[in-house]
């Protein structure tokens, strides 16, 4: 006969679950590999306690990143941002707007954004006006305005 024993996963495992999920496996299987690797704990009581307040505690966080997010969103949506460049005579950038730069343009304002959160339709390699949509954490978008001007 088998003997079971429940276990907190601490870190994914292939084909058995995810971080913080408790499972019940063979109890050689966790003492000879779950264990050893430190992929998972016994769920004691106390153990079970402290996923508890660790769950409780990432939920919080979540909350608080969601209506950070949020707050960014209303804040930075259809707002302006003006880029001054060299540009030839004929109004040709010498070198296309990437979104680092349109990141430190943001930070100088006060907008936290990572530049694989910028989203441009078209490469920005004139002077005129374009659009850039940002996408947030936790599914939220915002659009704004880029206004590139020779300096």
């Amino acid at each position: 006969m088998r003997k079971i024993m429940k276990v907190i996963l601490l870190k994914n495992v292939s084909n058995l679950g995810e971080e913080n999920e408790i499972k019940e496996v063979a109890m050689g299987y966790a003492r000879n590999f779950l264990f050893p690797q430190n992929l998972a704990i016994e769920a004691t009581p106390q153990a079970l306690a402290q996923l508890e307040e660790k769950k409780a505690k990432q939920e919080k966080e979540a909350e608080a990143d969601l209506a950070a997010a949020e707050a960014l969103a209303q804040k930075i949506d259809g707002e302006s941002f003006e880029i001054k460049v060299k540009a030839s005579g004929a109004g040709t950038l010498y070198a296309a707007i990437a979104p680092a730069k349109i990141v430190s343009i943001l930070k100088a304002k006060g907008f936290s954004v990572r530049p694989n959160q910028i989203i441009l339709k078209t490469a920005m390699k004139e002077v005129g006006e374009y659009e850039a949509l940002i996408q947030l954490d936790h599914g939220l978008e915002a659009k704004v305005t880029l206004i590139v001007s020779t300096e």
